[in-house]
């Protein structure tokens, strides 16, 4: 079983603990766990399984089957309380806390990674450096965001773009974008890039009322098919990231920053079965 900070879903870190309980005690049951959390054993799967999400009134059982005390406890039912919030803001808050409750090597080797995916503009002022010839004014470039950035907002993502090493001081006035990609291991890379990519599609639902048809392309299919197919179209979609990007490296003179946002996902998902 994983450390106890290590886990980004407290139902994770109930499922582990009951796994590794079960080896060692074969009377160990979803039956006699729930009866000793104080709910039912079909709920308790629905739970461990990502379902359905722990009744407060079983929380200190929780706890106490877990063995977490203090600043661990406290680290669970803020992971807890995350899954349950629905307000992408609340979310977020709830998360800094949790991390600020991890030890302090283990906040400096995630904190700065994670940063970088916390706010999408961040990946857009590295872009912008390109077409501004490393341009770091960072009122300039604020002033070329649609929806608007604040000076302060874009002068924060220079300064971790530097210190992430994915821009490159080439003078004293310029930053060109470096080599560098961002690597945050684990389940908090998992997370980072989802709370990213929710950023990105809601700017996508912007543009519709943001920018007319001939500066944006926004299209789609409601499509009916099989698991086969399902498996062609996304290693499709990949194909086509990968020649999308292939050609963006031989764009010399760029001279826009745009997001590229497929989805593809079930609205009627296939019958287990």
């Amino acid at each position: 079983m994983k450390q106890v900070f290590d886990y980004l879903d407290y139902r994770d870190m109930l499922k582990d603990a009951y796994e590794e309980g079960k080896a060692s005690d074969s009377i160990l049951s979803y039956r006699t766990l729930a009866a000793r959390l104080g709910t039912d054993a079909s709920y308790l799967f629905r739970v461990l399984h990502k379902e359905q999400h722990l009744p407060a009134r079983c929380v200190p059982k929780a706890l106490e089957f877990l063995a977490l005390g203090g600043r661990s406890a406290e680290y669970f039912q803020m992971l807890l309380a995350y899954g349950r919030t629905r307000g992408k803001v609340q979310k977020q808050e709830i998360l800094d806390k949790a991390f600020g409750l991890r030890d302090v090597e283990r906040r400096r080797m995630t904190e700065k990674e994670l940063d970088f995916f916390r706010n999408w503009w961040v990946a857009g002022v590295r872009c912008l450096l390109e077409i501004t010839g490393g341009n770091v004014k960072a009122q300039d470039l604020a002033q070329r965001f649609q929806p608007a950035v604040s000076t302060d907002e874009v002068r924060k993502a220079l300064d971790l773009l530097l210190e992430l090493g994915m821009v490159k001081r080439v003078s004293s006035d310029r930053l060109l974008p470096a080599e560098t990609h961002v690597v945050a291991g684990g389940d908090e890379k998992v997370l980072a890039v989802r709370t990213f990519q929710a950023q990105v599609l809601d700017l996508a639902k912007q543009s519709l009322e943001r920018y007319p048809p001939d500066m944006r392309d926004v299209s789609t299919l409601t499509l009916a098919l099989d698991a086969d197919a399902f498996r062609d179209i996304r290693e499709m979609l990949r194909e086509c990231r990968r020649q999308i990007q292939k050609r963006v490296e031989g764009a010399t003179r760029p001279d826009r920053v745009l997001e590229l946002s497929m989805a593809f996902f079930p609205i009627v998902p296939p019958v287990d079965g």
